[in-house]
């Protein structure tokens, strides 16, 4: 007896072939997107231990060493909390990179006060929720965040790290000289050690390349060969995925909490 087809795999298979003429068209909705969180408090005036260079100055350098090797496609964010002299903490907003804009930026953070971690998640989290809008939920979206201490705000951070890794954004941690690793460690994609200059440029490094390797969707003329061996529990759980992730804001929740 021949299998009837999954009506959940044609409907897969219309909704790619649907779509397939509008992405091959607007290369701009398969962009990169990153947006990082600079942590700027106090304790980043400190030396790294063993050496004689400042926390912000170790950030500062690998920031611009890394970021002039990201390839165009990739936009760049970068979002600045607790600096002294930053009058708007989107010191670089998230689009194409601009060298000279960016290291402009990045030259003037100096670190002044406290932790407010969880907030600047939200912050930068809700501006790729809202570029992946505008690319239709097409490309990559990831929230890196450079930190030297826990933050000030951890009933934030408990809050709104679920919601962002709900919404299918990436999120990468990268504890700068911290004496033991941050809470967050075990609770996002990826986390590094980074104990002095040169392995916090490495982590940086690591975190881009890994962006670069994300290929962006296609979609095959024949489309239906391919998916066709395709098992109807995956199917189901692709469609689920498609319908069900959600892109509102952080603040959105079917049974909200009060943020203190």
């Amino acid at each position: 007896m021949m299998k009837r087809k999954n009506p959940c795999l044609l409907w897969l298979i219309l909704f790619i072939m649907a779509i397939s003429p509008l992405f091959a068209q607007k290369d701009n909705i398969q962009k990169k997107n990153v947006v990082i969180v600079l942590d700027a408090s106090g304790s980043m005036r400190s030396n790294m231990r063993g050496t004689r260079t400042r926390k912000m100055e170790a950030a500062k350098n690998a920031l611009k060493q890394v970021l002039k090797t990201v390839p165009p496609d990739t936009h760049i964010g970068l979002l600045v909390f607790s600096g002294k002299n930053i009058k708007d903490h989107w010191i670089f907003p998230l689009g194409p990179r601009n060298d000279q804009r960016l290291n402009k930026a990045i030259d003037m953070i100096e670190p002044g006060g406290g932790t407010p971690l969880g907030a600047y998640m939200k912050i930068g989290a809700e501006r790729l929720l809202l570029e992946r809008k505008k690319q239709m939920g097409y490309g990559n979206f990831r929230l890196l965040i450079v930190t030297d201490g826990e933050a000030q705000d951890k009933k934030l951070v408990n809050l709104f790290t679920p919601r962002i890794l709900s919404r299918g954004i990436i999120m990468d941690v990268i504890g700068v000289d911290m004496a033991q690793n941050h809470t967050l460690a075990k609770k996002v994609h990826s986390y590094r050690k980074a104990n002095n200059p040169e392995s916090l440029k490495k982590a940086i490094a690591e975190v881009f390349a890994e962006v670069s390797d994300t290929g962006t969707h296609s979609v095959s003329q024949d489309a239906f060969e391919i998916l066709k061996p395709i098992p109807d529990e995956v199917v189901n759980g692709m469609l689920k995925s498609l319908i069900n992730t959600p892109n509102d804001s952080l603040d959105n929740m079917k049974q909200p909490r009060k943020i203190p």
